[in-house]
């Protein structure tokens, strides 16, 4: 189609001018959506302010008698590596994947529960500080008090401003107001704290930094140094250094066994640094003068001041948060006034806030920011952020679904490069991979079960009624296809392609013909955590071909034939993997009409459990589409309203993206508000998930993959490019609440290298720019009426008839309009 007349462009164009001016693509977020206040000071670590750039972390208490700022290093873990294998457990494969051919899964179960278990206590059950498997741990704390602390406190205000990554106190006391200001540095890799008054010399203080076992501190001067060491089970384990430097406008300094007084001082400015000899490269311990490398981050950054420091962060911070925005206009300006937890306790009671879901949605990504950075470690359990020496399950890398959700928001945010950590994990992973796969399969390739470590653990738990699920690494590998999908890098592809490889040929080791239909199924394996009911009565989890299993198994031989072919490569493999692809066992609708968990027709003996597990080929898979497979879309859909939607906090952000995938948004947004229900209760459960008042997700205890969960599903409800020919979809899942009629998106990225911004009014998509990447076919789904126009060229390029796809070829760099 030809460029219309400049007049009718003209006319055309100025109600979009207007629509951005309404409702714009923004950058600068509002206070309402960037803000977490609270009023008082944390009683307990989920009331604190977490800072963190991805190595070094704080959770800011905010104090006004002695300040608490809880100190963690990504890296700090006790234990160590080990050999975990029972390298004689092959030997019982056969005879298992043989009870469970004959149906005595009973049988199977007891000799599985005997040899297909860790060499050892495993993960110790959850609390592995001490034994080799080892625990994510706090660093210490920063401790400030103040020595002048009699006269009541006014005007106490403690804030984050995600948009500039800084944790702000603000208090009144004796006529003087103070001010503490905390940010984790991105440049310099130190904790900044810095303390004012409005008055002079009246900041009076004693520093120190404190841990409770495995540490000592010195105060030397200016600075305070802690030292220690962690057990690696009965050996001598990680090493491991704070140090804390104190500068003073003003006032006098003095250093008295293991604390800093300050008296009299103007300002105070205190730097920490943290370092442990892990090995980032080989999962192992480093021999190296941690105490220097310590005194290296001090002194590259003396000689910056704090406002220096805290512009350079914020502008590196800022170009990953800017990468995508959302825009909800405020119906009440007075809501900035509360405290987030009377938000969150509002918003429960059905009040409006509009901004409260783009508030949760920004904290996602700053956590993701703050707590995930190339070439270290993954996002944990925790993010980076713990007050304990036994962090609950140890805040390690659960492969069963909690680590793959830390990650769910990376590539539709525009943070993919972030996801680095735990695809170096994976890749990490493949050598004890190795070994497991043939201690206990004999199988070529390699595996990971349930949990892991920085120690690279592959070996299944130490229970096998839940730590024998085999498909922890396959799924890893699931987020390095979907990276490549979103980015068409073919150079990151040739990288992990023997990764996945590796993963394939394991999973095809360990298939076995089922006798009913002929199909492949996987043996021995469970559905994550549940468990089944026989017709006979027996209750178990040792079963062939879970549903999920085979799902993973479909995508990612799938992925791999399709990689052989972008790369040029394994040709005989690939057509070996494409005949076995549809010999796998498929989805089943069991006879309650939702989704088979298992290959036979069992019911759960917890119909309401957290793992739902046979919708993987939902979310994060796309096998199951209302589009594409209609039918077993409706029995997803049953499975959902059998599953209830209660359960932990991360289940239910799983359960948003799955009823996103489904296009129910009044359904997502009845989980929405489910998962931002106010939790004050640390007590461990597995129903009562919901939202803390400083926004950490409540399992409970603190589980962060929630917050990267529900992240990515409110991502999912405004744009999708997942299923056959990854069509872009705007606003799938849009719910009818007034809150979310009006509003804008902006970087959000779709599968095949696009970036999309667009705006809707009264719930309908308005205008949208689409940004490719790369030269490839773009395929859109637009109302009836709306067209497509190269912005470099003022050509319509595709016009939809009706509400249709639509497609045309992208240039790489191209821009093209979507309006009507």
């Amino acid at each position: 189609m030809t460029l219309p007349s400049l007049r009718r462009l003209a006319a055309g164009w100025a109600p979009l001018a207007l629509l951005f001016f309404i409702f714009p693509l923004v950058v600068s977020a509002q206070e309402g959506d960037a803000i977490i206040r609270f009023d008082s000071a944390a009683a307990h670590f989920t009331e604190s302010l977490p800072v963190g750039n991805g190595k070094s972390g704080a959770l800011v208490f905010g104090g006004t008698r002695t300040e608490r700022i809880v100190l963690n290093e990504i890296s700090l873990w006790s234990g160590g590596p080990q050999d975990a294998d029972d390298d004689s457990a092959h030997f019982y494969l056969k005879p298992i994947q043989q009870l469970l051919l004959e149906g005595k899964n009973k049988e199977a179960q007891e000799l599985l529960q005997k040899h297909f278990v860790a060499k050892g206590p495993g993960s110790g059950h959850g609390q592995g500080a001490n034994v080799k498997y080892g625990s994510y741990q706090t660093f210490g704390d920063l401790l400030i008090k103040w020595n002048d602390s009699s006269k009541p406190v006014t005007a106490y205000d403690r804030i984050l401003n995600l948009q500039d990554a800084i944790a702000t106190t603000t208090f009144t006391r004796g006529g003087v107001e103070y001010i503490e200001d905390v940010f984790a540095d991105f440049i310099n890799d130190v904790i900044w704290v810095r303390l004012k008054s409005s008055k002079k010399k009246k900041l009076d203080l004693t520093i120190a930094l404190s841990r409770q076992e495995n540490a000592t501190t010195v105060a030397a001067g200016k600075r305070l140094i802690m030292q220690g060491q962690l057990p690696s089970g009965k050996d001598p384990g990680m090493k491991f250094t704070a140090m804390a430097d104190v500068s003073l406008a003003g006032g006098r300094l003095i250093d008295k066994g293991n604390q800093i007084i300050i008296s009299k001082s103007d300002e105070v400015v205190i730097r920490v640094a943290m370092v442990t000899n892990y090995d980032y490269d080989n999962g192992g311990l480093r021999d190296f003068d941690i105490v220097r490398e310590a005194e290296r981050y001090l002194k590259d950054s003396e000689a910056i001041s704090f406002d220096e420091a805290f512009n350079e962060s914020k502008r590196f911070y800022r170009s990953y948060f800017d990468r995508s925005s959302l825009y909800f206009p405020a119906n009440d300006e007075e809501v900035v006034k509360f405290t987030t937890n009377e938000r969150l306790t509002r918003y429960a009671k059905g009040e409006s806030d509009p901004q409260l879901p783009v508030l949760y949605f920004n904290f996602g990504k700053y956590l993701l920011i703050s707590s995930s950075r190339p070439n270290l470690l993954p996002a944990n359990l925790q993010g980076l952020w713990a007050t304990e020496y036994q962090t609950p399950w140890n805040g390690d890398y659960h492969l069963n679904i909690n680590v793959e959700m830390n990650y769910w928001p990376a590539e539709v945010t525009g943070l993919g490069d972030l996801a680095d950590p735990l695809f170096k994990f994976t890749r990490h992973l493949v050598p004890n991979g190795t070994k497991t796969a043939k201690a206990y399969y004999n199988a070529e390739g390699w595996v990971a079960h349930v949990i892991s470590n920085p120690w690279f653990y592959t070996s299944p738990g130490e229970g096998a009624d839940w730590g024998s699920t085999l498909t922890g690494g396959a799924w890893l590998c699931e987020h390095i296809w979907e990276h490549y999908r979103y980015t068409l890098d073919t150079a990151f592809l040739r990288t992990y392609y023997p990764v996945m490889r590796g993963a394939v040929q394991f999973l095809q080791s360990v298939l076995i013909r089922e006798p009913e239909h002929g199909w492949l199924v996987t043996a021995p394996s469970n559905s994550p955590e549940n468990t089944y009911i026989m017709p006979n009565g027996f209750r178990g989890q040792t079963a062939m071909g879970p549903a999920m299993d085979m799902q993973i198994c479909r995508e990612l031989f799938s992925a791999c034939v399709k990689a052989s072919e972008l790369l040029n490569i394994d040709e005989e493999w690939k057509e070996e993997l494409k005949q076995i692809i549809p010999q796998l066992a498929p989805d089943q609708v069991g006879s309650d009409g939702g989704i088979q968990e298992w290959l036979q027709d069992w019911k759960a003996a917890d119909p309401h459990h957290r793992h739902v597990s046979q919708l993987f080929g939902l979310h994060p898979y796309d096998e199951i589409t209302p589009w594409s497979t209609p039918e077993l879309a409706a029995a997803a859909k049953k499975t959902l309203e059998l599953r209830g939607d209660g359960g932990t906090g991360w289940s239910k952000a799983w359960k948003i993206n799955f009823w996103a995938r489904l296009g129910d948004g009044d359904h997502v947004l009845l989980l929405l508000k489910e998962l931002l229900a106010p939790v004050r209760s640390q007590a461990m459960t597995m129903q009562g998930g919901g939202t803390y008042p400083n926004l950490f997700c409540a399992h409970p205890p603190f589980q962060i993959d929630g917050n990267f969960g529900g992240t990515a599903g409110i991502a999912e409800m405004l744009l999708q490019s997942h299923g056959e020919g990854e069509v872009i979809r705007m606003l799938p899942a849009l719910p009818s609440n007034a809150d979310w009629e009006n509003g804008s998106a902006k970087g959000l990225k779709a599968r095949g290298g696009f970036t999309v911004d667009m705006v809707w009014v009264a719930g309908k998509l308005q205008t949208a720019y689409i940004h490719s990447d790369k030269e490839k076919e773009c395929k859109i789904l637009l109302q009836e009426g709306m067209w497509v126009m190269d912005q470099a060229s003022g050509q319509i390029v595709a016009t939809a008839k009706g509400t249709e796809v639509v497609s045309f070829l992208a240039k790489a760099g191209g821009s093209y309009l979507v309006g009507k």
